[in-house]
């Protein structure tokens, strides 16, 4: 059916584990949406026996997802083209500017007035064009424009293929109870994972920055149903003048070192994020909890409540 509108423009930051696989953060408004044109390529091979066509392939290969939207703004700037904000709060883009791979979701009004909702599984951008025109006679709105390029995600579902988009309409036969009420909440995983489960992940954020004089130990506490020890409190020794990164960076190897929590979780992540993913797929764990405070040293600002970024299933 026909679509006559579109808007709910959001996208998803992705962590990569040492093998490339995504785990997505929380789903973010980049913009008002104006226009999406997506166009796909498809990889082709053909068979000739016998003066005809034997056998044909045709698989997904890439594609090209081409946005105008009212305005991009600094924040999304630097999450989608990898540009800076300097100390004067000034946008700059470099030509080695290169942006984190994200996912994108959105959805369109059909002519019934239903909604068709999309989440294109990985997307990279390139740097979003601005397009000027001096005034005339008449108004005339200028709005920028970005066009990424979609591929597939390195994490497969059950069958081992490669998503790289979902859709579905409201008003289909069969769906899910929760599937649109949650569309844009998280990342839509395919309904094929289900029978392997799915591994929780919680991702705790860095905030702050240790002070000049501020060095002692900050304070982690993990928290989840079936761990030894829960909720277990570690201390991580931290340095004078140490970013959100190097706190980070010290808090993984703690927990890596920590026996309880390494036998429960891997740890990952990168920057000022600190992932820990349960080692085995289970039912969504609500009390599962990652919270950053200041222990003993100063500069940190609390962060006592972690984001579920990967929902917990079962196996079925």
């Amino acid at each position: 059916m026909a679509t006559i509108g579109l808007d709910q423009l959001f996208y998803a930051k992705i962590t990569e584990d040492s093998e490339g696989i995504e785990t997505y953060g929380t789903p973010t408004r980049l913009a008002k949406a104006i226009k999406a044109d997506l166009t796909i390529e498809l990889a082709e091979a053909v068979l000739y026996a016998d003066d005809a066509t034997s056998a044909s392939v045709k698989e997904f290969k890439s594609g090209k997802l081409a946005l105008d939207i009212d305005d991009i703004g600094t924040d999304k700037a630097q999450d989608l083209t990898g540009a800076t904000v300097d100390d004067q709060g000034v946008l700059v883009s470099t030509s080695e500017d290169s942006g984190s791979d994200v996912a994108i979701g959105f959805r369109a009004r059909k002519a019934n007035n239903k909604y068709r909702y999309f989440w294109l599984y990985r997307v990279k951008f390139g740097i979003p064009a601005t397009n000027l025109e001096t005034k005339g006679d008449g108004i005339k709105f200028s709005t920028p424009s970005i066009e990424g390029t979609v591929m597939r995600r390195n994490k497969t579902d059950a069958r081992g293929y490669h998503p790289w988009k979902a859709e579905v309409s409201e008003d289909s036969t069969g769906l899910g109870e929760n599937v649109i009420a949650g569309w844009f909440n998280t990342v839509y995983e395919p309904d094929m994972l289900f029978a392997l489960g799915q591994k929780q992940a919680e991702t705790a954020t860095v905030i702050g920055a240790i002070a000049s004089n501020g060095a002692g130990n900050a304070t982690v506490i993990v928290t989840a149903v079936g761990m030894t020890g829960t909720p277990k409190t570690v201390s991580v020794a931290v340095a004078n003048s140490d970013t959100a990164s190097q706190v980070a960076g010290k808090i993984r190897t703690a927990l890596i070192a920590d026996s309880n929590v390494s036998a429960f979780f891997d740890i990952s992540g990168t920057g000022a994020s600190v992932i820990l993913t349960r080692k085995t797929a289970a039912a969504n764990d609500e009390t599962m909890n990652v919270s950053i405070a200041n222990g003993t040293c100063t500069g940190l600002t609390a962060a006592p409540t972690s984001s579920n970024t990967t929902m917990g299933i079962a196996p079925a």
